[in-house]
């Protein structure tokens, strides 16, 4: 799938009158992210997209212009050798800009000031983020394919993986080569400093709540100290043993994000059942308040004033390893704006995508609960990832 000029020119735009909305007197934005190049122009190549308060624009390619050409459907893409060769589009002098300065780094920074003199510079990352919340139909056309080969792979193939003896690694790897071949794009892409994943979190037992860098209710022993995901080599699959499964699937750029839980060569426990149910319960609560208008804060509030703490005493997490937020946003990232959490109080609109994941912790058992993907609607949230399911028993 290849998105139409317009279709382009109006993400453009909406970028364009954000910028103007927060600031009226703003010369250019420099954009360096190649995420938001490929936002914006449906190609990911080494360079600057440049966008003036007049409404002009040009994405200034390094390296490949020949490849850039060939992927985009905009015509406004320029060969650029260094930073010298902007200022024929953006003068020496900019008073006031836009930057992607989560991302940008000193060293680049440097090297463009080295030409164009700024005064002052906004953080556009915000604004970014905003703009890209609200998906087009192009956009969620692609998620929802993405959103059934997630199903497809947590609901029918990975069950058929699992095997006595076998290393969380191994299944890992075992499930990236059949992510391959359903259409995945061969990698999770997060907006959090630093964090990159293949695939997702998975743990065996107990694992999935093992401490972890990762904001996030589950962990995992990760394959060693310098790459802590991925799974542990040593964590080897036994009979009895709970398997958590959160993967963020992407598909042509896009992802949606799903969790399944599974029980290996044995029947899930009564206390299993009622702590899953119920968080399932809360998803599909939270779910139908996904509507054009909510508040996340409040949505939050809501959600978090009906958890029985009797049943779910390690609501999103375990003893130590909490965290403050029930879903995200997701598109091009898994982590994007809105978080259903406290202090997020601009009301969702309509085509947002949010994953809500309720979780609970259970001692020496493992990480329990549900995840899926739902589109904000009128009518409430309309899941992109086949909705939550039971645990699914494994026996061989």
């Amino acid at each position: 799938m290849q998105p139409e000029r317009q279709e382009l020119l109006s993400r453009i735009q909406a970028v364009h009158q954000a910028l103007t909305a927060q600031s009226a007197t703003w010369d250019a934005a420099f954009f360096m992210d190649k995420l938001t190049h490929f936002y914006l122009t449906d190609t990911m190549q080494t360079g600057v997209f440049v966008l003036k308060r007049n409404g002009d624009f040009g994405y200034f390619i390094r390296n490949s212009l020949a490849l850039g050409k060939q992927q985009s459907t905009l015509t406004e893409l320029y060969p650029m050798v260094s930073y010298k060769d902007l200022l024929g589009f953006t003068g020496n002098h900019c008073q006031e800009v836009f930057m992607d300065t989560k991302t940008v780094t000193v060293d680049l920074l440097e090297r463009l000031k080295k030409y164009i003199q700024m005064d002052t510079i906004l953080p556009a990352d915000g604004i970014l983020s905003q703009v890209r919340a609200v998906k087009s139909p192009y956009e969620l056309q692609i998620m929802e394919e993405s959103g059934r080969q997630h199903r497809t792979l947590l609901c029918e193939v990975v069950p058929t993986l699992l095997e006595e003896g076998m290393s969380e690694a191994t299944l890992t790897a075992r499930m990236y080569e059949r992510m391959i071949g359903l259409g995945y794009h061969g990698l999770t892409r997060f907006s959090m400093f630093q964090t990159e994943m293949i695939t997702g979190q998975l743990g065996f037992g107990d694992s999935s709540l093992s401490p972890t860098c990762f904001d996030g209710a589950g962990g995992n022993l990760g394959i060693c100290h310098a790459v802590p995901t991925l799974g542990s080599r040593e964590r080897l699959l036994q009979k009895g043993d709970l398997v958590f499964v959160d993967v963020g699937y992407g598909y042509n750029g896009y992802h949606t994000d799903k969790t399944q839980l599974y029980l290996f060569g044995d029947t899930p426990t009564t206390d299993m059942h009622r702590v899953h149910n119920a968080c399932i319960d809360l998803q599909q609560k939270a779910a139908a308040l996904l509507k054009p208008g909510a508040v996340p804060s409040e949505i939050y509030q809501t959600i978090m004033s009906a958890v029985d703490k009797t049943v779910l005493p390690y609501f999103m997490g375990s003893t130590g390893n909490h965290v403050n937020f029930l879903g995200h946003g997701i598109g091009l990232q898994v982590d994007e704006y809105p978080v259903i959490a406290k202090g997020f109080d601009k009301p969702l609109v309509e085509n947002m995508v949010i994953a809500l994941e309720p979780k609970n912790g259970m001692p020496n058992v493992g990480l329990l609960g549900a995840e899926d993907t739902y589109v904000v609607t009128p009518q409430g949230g309309r899941c992109l990832t086949g909705g939550p399911s039971d645990i699914i028993v494994v026996k061989k």
